[in-house]
């Protein structure tokens, strides 16, 4: 099942009406702000979730007066932000791929706890990719993999280790080849990147790869 997560970052609405539309989600979860978005341009969700702290009331309030989309609120004073509550549920709803739209923007330590949370969908193999317009960013679950270069989400592929040592990373076909490199923490050796060849390999041995690709 494609998931598609809409919480409540920046959000570029051309862009992402045409990434939904593209993307045809089988199930959209509503989260929070995020929810303001959904009304706006008539996205009907699968599922609302939130403290809703961010999101005018009166959204709120048409949605439950319709009756027709399950709603589950939680207090502002939780444990948990509400994009991990919306990840935790697609994960226990079933889905198999995950996209997360308004994940990014100018709240850093929002971004930053993006981040954390997808390594427990990592731990279950299940892909999950945060998007905006100049970002494709997520923690990839096969250990072998490649991109193709007419297929890249911009120019740019970093690479870094998730908190913890990437051993054995091998690079093919990009402008800087690594041969089973130990990727630490401390330093930036897999920044901006570049696919050279038609196809290029990535696979490593041991860790979790964070990897970015960016437009500019």
């Amino acid at each position: 099942m494609k998931t598609l997560i809409i919480t409540g970052g920046m959000i570029e609405a051309d862009f992402a009406l045409s990434f939904i539309q593209e993307l045809k989600p089988d199930y959209i979860l509503g989260v929070d702000k995020g929810l303001q978005f959904c009304y706006e341009y008539d996205i009907c969700p699968d599922y609302i979730v939130g403290d809703f702290d961010s999101l005018p009331g009166e959204i709120l309030e048409r949605y439950r007066q319709e009756g027709e989309i399950p709603i589950r609120t939680y207090n502002p004073v939780k444990d948990a932000t509400d994009t991990k509550i919306a990840l935790d549920k697609a994960l226990e709803d079933g889905s198999t791929e995950i996209w997360i739209l308004g994940a990014t923007g100018t709240r850093i330590d929002h971004v930053v706890c993006n981040l954390q949370i997808l390594k427990e969908a990592w731990e279950k193999k299940v892909p999950v990719w945060i998007v905006d317009s100049r970002n494709k960013i997520g923690l990839p679950v096969e250990k072998t993999f490649s991109l193709k270069k007419e297929e890249q989400y911009g120019t740019y592929v970093s690479l870094f280790p998730m908190g913890e040592t990437v051993e054995g990373l091998t690079l093919k076909g990009f402008k800087y080849p690594l041969d089973h490199y130990q990727l630490k923490d401390r330093e930036g050796l897999g920044v901006s990147n570049e696919i050279t060849a038609d196809v290029a390999d990535v696979s490593w041995e041991q860790g979790v790869l964070l990897m970015i690709q960016s437009k500019d």
